[in-house]
């Protein structure tokens, strides 16, 4: 079975292809592949790169960015962007803040954001999860009280991706603690970090590293023209920007790139007369995963090609609840080709590959894949409802 492109498409792909594979530094991608923490550099060199090539933020509006493509063409600019290993344009700016303000934001909210949003002269962060608020994100409790031009902003937000590297974050709160329903209280607002008040502290993550951060505020005080939307009308701009949260988080051509790693690596390493990929068991074991990846695959195209009006197909839970598991399977894959070598180095004490000492981290760092965005949990109460109507 193979998936068939028209000719204009074919076109588009390898245009895709041809920039990601030379105009982006190849050791910027070497690192993205290997699954290194990248600097905030090496996410500024890269989306100012694609934004010079409009090829940042091609699904927001023309005036301030956006490409007319097909639904099918933004799939096949993403997917050839996981596979070069390409940074991706910062999800909190494109997929997420920006969209947000182009639709509801005010004229002087468009002029002032947007620009510096896509070219990632504003790093955003997402200031949505609590303590007590992350899947129930409805209870959050992180209040915002106004002061004449300004609100006061008191509490806290958790689990911040990258909130060390922020310059702004957007974030949910509270601005009627008395409505009858927790949703109808909630605003969003737009909040510099720089403001006294701020507090970012980090995480540890299981795989050592330093990804995500809480953030304090304490008597924040923050413009009231930095509010997008209605006071209080916070909770349908989340629904918004959580339907476009969505919105590439298959990682297909990740997962693909992935898999093709894990088989380099294995033709590599002899087992009896052949190598771990003659293997029956492990052959049989890969061809089952890309042909699992092929169906994505197709079934990501054809929700692409039927998507109308950019309006959130509820296909898209099962994109994204099959596109995590995947994901978790590729980097087990890679971790069981690279053996003892993934926590330690060889067997003669030797230090271990470097794509090998890799593999690990990147296994502990997939973990995650099928809680953010919608757990795997949510993603099938979706589709039970939405597409099975049970």
């Amino acid at each position: 079975m193979e998936l068939a492109l028209g000719a204009d498409d074919l076109a588009f792909r390898d245009r895709m292809r041809q920039f990601f594979t030379t105009r982006i530094p190849e050791e910027i991608r070497r690192r993205a592949a290997l699954g290194e923490d990248l600097s905030r550099d090496d996410f500024v060199t890269t989306q100012q790169l694609l934004h010079e090539n409009g090829l940042a933020v091609p699904r927001w509006p023309a005036e301030w960015g956006g490409r007319d493509w097909t639904p099918l063409q933004l799939e096949i600019w993403r997917g050839e962007m996981q596979a070069a290993s390409v940074p991706e344009p910062l999800a909190f700016n494109a997929n997420m803040l920006g969209p947000v303000v182009a639709t509801f934001g005010t004229q002087e909210q468009k002029e002032r954001f947007l620009p510096p949003t896509a070219r990632l002269d504003i790093w955003w962060c997402q200031g949505f999860s609590e303590p007590e608020a992350g899947s129930d994100l409805a209870s959050l409790k992180t209040r915002a009280v106004r002061d004449g031009d300004s609100y006061i902003v008191n509490g806290q937000k958790t689990w911040t991706t990258l909130a060390q590297y922020a310059d702004w974050i957007f974030a949910l709160v509270r601005t009627n603690p008395d409505a009858p329903k927790r949703q109808a209280g909630i605003s969003f607002l737009l909040i510099d970090m720089n403001t006294p008040g701020v507090t970012v502290r980090p995480i540890k993550l299981v795989d050592g590293g330093h990804e995500v951060n809480e953030v304090f505020f304490e008597d924040v005080r923050v413009p009231a023209e930095n509010l997008v939307g209605d006071e209080n009308g916070g909770w349908s701009i989340a629904k918004f920007l959580l339907g476009n949260e969505r919105t590439g988080v298959t990682r297909l051509g990740w997962s693909k790139a992935r898999v093709a790693e894990a088989k380099a690596h294995a033709a590599d390493i002899a087992v009896g007369a052949g190598t771990l990929l003659d293997d029956p068991l492990f052959a049989a074991r890969v061809v089952e995963l890309e042909n699992e990846l092929l169906a994505l695959e197709l079934t990501q195209m054809r929700v692409a090609a039927s998507s109308r009006d950019g309006k959130p197909n509820p296909a898209s839970s099962l994109l994204k609840l099959r596109g995590s598991e995947l994901q978790q399977a590729a980097t087990e894959l890679l971790l069981d080709v690279a053996g003892t070598d993934a926590l330690s180095g060889g067997a003669d004490g030797s230090p271990a590959p470097e794509w090998a000492a890799a593999t690990a981290t990147r296994y502990l760092n997939a973990r995650k894949v099928s809680i953010y965005s919608g757990s795997s949990e949510v993603q099938r109460t979706i589709i039970a409802s939405s597409i099975l109507g049970l």
